[in-house]
């Protein structure tokens, strides 16, 4: 409890907790815990289903995964009006805090490229992970922060727009086919600026149309500072998020739902999620105080860029190999299956336990 209630007197938790959560699953995944889930014997068994919403959508259409990167997008923009008033109340100038802002965001396109070199050991030009992308997202939400909301709004839906268009009439043979694997404005832009097509048909383009998520989540965030009471911030975060949301499923019928190109319609449904979960968040949290437990996630939110960049950098991969001999020799007796989820589990325990270590000693990596 004395944790918990250290980390709630300082932040808003339920920010921390929505990070820590969205973390916590994605160096589930460096962790190698959702592959185990569709593993050939499980097939037919609700695990395997689970294991399925962990792993993104072939093409078209939506499962829980595809989330994780709107999510961060999103609880980056919300962040952003927070810190900035902090940063504001302790004597900060506007200057200042905008030459942090471009600091920040080439940081994040730096990092976020040369992840992509470090693996294959040479220089390649990639930008599709979610650091490098939130480059884009984070410079193209404070553009239009200190506007009107309803700037904000058209700002965000005219992204959408632009990208909707190129996609449809991009005049390129080859690439004039919008919505089909590779043969897209998004496929012709990834070979522009890396010289060849993403295997898995992720966009880099992807930036601009998600750059809606950021935008929203500074929005929310604005809202979440404002003198307004919790109850109608919850009541305008659910009334948006159901907008949002189903404005991007009826659309589909025109749209395809395709997160590896962001179609507009992915980004409509998959920003309606993230509004509705930090409703629920803040709402479960904040308001209703139901803290226990919560700063299980909440540490985890507190240093993402470090604990996502370990574990993505052979971390993850560097602690199984302390833990393998114990679930080798366990295998026989539970199984190489259990050995494999329980090694995964202990994995993840680990990562956990180091976010922990770096809260109980105050230290946050930031940039």
């Amino acid at each position: 409890m004395s944790n918990q209630n250290n980390i709630a007197a300082e932040r808003l938790l339920s920010l921390d907790f929505f990070r820590g959560m969205a973390m916590f699953l994605l160096i589930a995944e460096f962790s190698h815990l959702f592959s185990h889930f569709v593993a050939p014997e499980l097939e037919g068994y609700f695990l395997y289903w689970l294991g399925e919403q962990f792993h993104h959508a072939e093409w078209v259409g939506l499962r829980f995964w595809d989330l994780i990167q709107p999510f961060f997008m999103f609880i980056v923009g919300v962040s952003m009006p927070l810190s900035f008033s902090k940063r504001r109340e302790k004597g900060t100038t506007e200057a200042q805090i905008r030459r942090h802002v471009f600091q920040r965001a080439f940081l994040m396109l730096f990092i976020g490229w040369w992840l992509y070199c470090v693996l294959p050991g040479e220089i390649v030009f990639r930008f599709q992970n979610v650091i490098a992308q939130l480059g884009v997202t984070y410079l193209l939400a404070y553009a239009v922060m200190k506007k009107r909301a309803v700037v904000q709004i058209a700002f965000s839906l005219f992204l959408l727009l632009v990208t909707e268009l190129i996609y449809r009439f991009f005049p390129i043979d080859g690439f004039d086919r919008a919505f089909v694997a590779g043969e897209n404005f998004g496929a012709w832009f990834n070979i522009l600026i890396s010289g060849s097509e993403d295997g898995g048909h992720w966009a880099m383009f992807n930036a601009i149309p998600t750059a809606a998520h950021t935008i929203w989540g500074v929005m929310a965030g604005q809202l979440l500072i404002s003198e307004r009471s919790g109850k109608e911030k919850i009541r305008r975060l659910v009334i948006a998020g159901l907008i949002v949301g189903l404005l991007g499923y009826g659309l589909s019928y025109f749209t395809p739902i395709i997160k590896r190109i962001a179609t507009s319609t992915f980004v409509l449904a998959s920003g309606g999620y993230c509004l509705l979960a930090l409703a629920l968040s803040y709402w479960w949290i904040d308001i209703q105080k139901h803290q226990r437990g919560v700063w299980i996630m909440a540490i985890v939110g507190m240093n993402p860029l470090f604990i996502y960049l370990f574990a993505h950098t052979g971390g993850a991969d560097l602690l199984s190999t302390y833990v393998a001999p114990l679930t080798h020799e366990l295998s026989a007796l539970i199984g190489e299956l259990s050995a494999a989820i329980l090694l995964s589990l202990l994995t993840l325990l680990m990562l956990w336990w180091i976010c922990y270590w770096l809260y109980k000693r105050r230290i946050f990596i930031r940039i």
